[in-house]
């Protein structure tokens, strides 16, 4: 049964997110989780805590075992930008731009018609 959580409006732009994200994908949710926390990208840390509130949701709402959660989907798109001018000299403006994203995880259970997770891992 498939578990999904997102964490929307996220401080980080989508390209720099997408960079974790394709780390994970595919993996068991706990082994994922356990990575993220080492590594040095700002992006790991929200992508960690996005993980494991779906964790959480698949065992407190539909009572499924943390255990045996893998990463079935996980994505960052790309949220709006919130705009700003600079003003310069001469009269001029230089536009801000601060980039957000939208990640998604979707986690879902290891059966044993899963053999090729199995495998890759």
């Amino acid at each position: 049964m498939e578990v999904t959580a997102k964490m929307r409006f996220t401080g980080i732009s989508a390209r720099k997110a997408r960079l974790v994200v394709n780390e994970v994908r595919g993996m068991h949710a706990l082994e994922a989780v356990d990575m993220l926390r080492h590594m040095p990208q700002r992006a790991a840390g929200v992508l960690a805590g996005t993980i494991t509130s779906a964790l959480h949701n698949a065992s407190e709402n539909l009572g499924l075992d943390q255990d045996d959660m893998y990463i079935k989907a996980v994505y960052a798109d790309q949220a709006p930008m919130r705009r700003w001018r600079r003003f310069a000299g001469r009269g001029r403006f230089k536009p801000w731009r601060r980039r957000s994203s939208h990640i998604t995880v979707v986690l879902d259970e290891v059966d044993a018609a899963d053999d090729w997770l199995e495998e890759a891992i």
